[in-house]
C-alpha cells in the first residue's frame, strides 16, 4: 500500500478536512468560527484535524506543555517531493510565541504516533519516510489588517523556526506554506 492508501484506511472521515477542486478548507469551530482555504494543493493531498486526537492529559501531567496540539496536519506529495505541514491557525493575534511552538511540537508527536501505529499494525516501516516537515502559524484569518513586513526563516523545518503568515482574505496558496523551502 502507498502512504495515501494507508492514510485513507487509518483516518476517520470526521477528522479529514474538506478537499474540493485542488483546495482544502481548514475549519476552526469555536466561539469565533472561521475557515482558511489552501489553494493549488498537489493532487495527492490529505489534511486532518490534529486537535481531534483525544486529550493526552488523562495520562500526561502536561508539565512541559506536552498535551497541546496544532490544528491541522497537511500531508502532500507532488512529482518529486513529499511534505508534512503542521498548521496552527489564529483568527487574530501575532501567531508566535512558545504556545504556538508547543502546539506544533504536539502535532509532530501525533504524526510520529501514526508512523508507529502503521509500522506495527500495517507492517509498513517506511510510512511517510522522506517527507520534509514544515511548521506554519497562520493568523488574522479573514480579518482586515495593514500589510506588515514578514520576517520569514529560510527553512521552517522545526517548531522553533515557525513560518508566520497572515491570511486577511482567508485564502493562501499551498506554496506559501512551503515558503522559500520549496526550492
Amino acid at each position: 500500500m502507498d502512504d495515501f492508501e494507508i492514510l485513507g484506511d487509518l483516518l476517520k472521515k470526521e477528522a479529514l478536512a474538506s478537499v474540493e477542486n485542488r483546495s482544502i478548507i481548514l475549519e476552526e469551530r469555536n466561539s469565533q468560527s472561521y475557515a482558511l482555504e489552501i489553494t493549488r494543493i498537489p493532487d495527492r493531498t490529505i489534511a486532518f484535524r490534529a486537535d481531534m486526537f483525544p486529550d493526552p492529559s488523562r495520562i500526561f501531567r502536561n508539565s512541559r506543555h506536552e498535551c497541546r496540539r496544532a490544528d491541522y496536519v497537511i500531508i502532500a506529495c507532488d512529482d518529486d517531493r513529499g511534505w508534512i505541514v503542521y498548521v496552527e491557525m489564529k483568527k487574530r493575534g501575532r501567531g508566535e510565541g512558545p504556545g504556538i511552538r508547543h502546539q506544533l511540537r504536539g502535532a509532530k508527536c501525533l504524526v510520529a504516533y501514526c508512523r508507529a501505529i502503521v509500522a506495527e499494525f500495517w507492517g509498513e516501516a517506511q510510512f511517510l519516510e522522506g517527507y520534509a516537515e514544515r511548521f506554519v502559524s497562520v493568523r488574522n484569518i479573514g480579518v482586515s489588517e495593514r500589510p506588515t513586513r514578514a520576517r520569514r526563516p529560510r527553512v521552517h523545518d522545526a517548531p522553533e523556526h515557525v513560518l508566520r503568515l497572515s491570511a486577511p482574505a482567508g485564502v493562501l496558496q499551498f506554496d506559501k506554506l512551503l515558503g522559500a523551502a520549496r526550492r
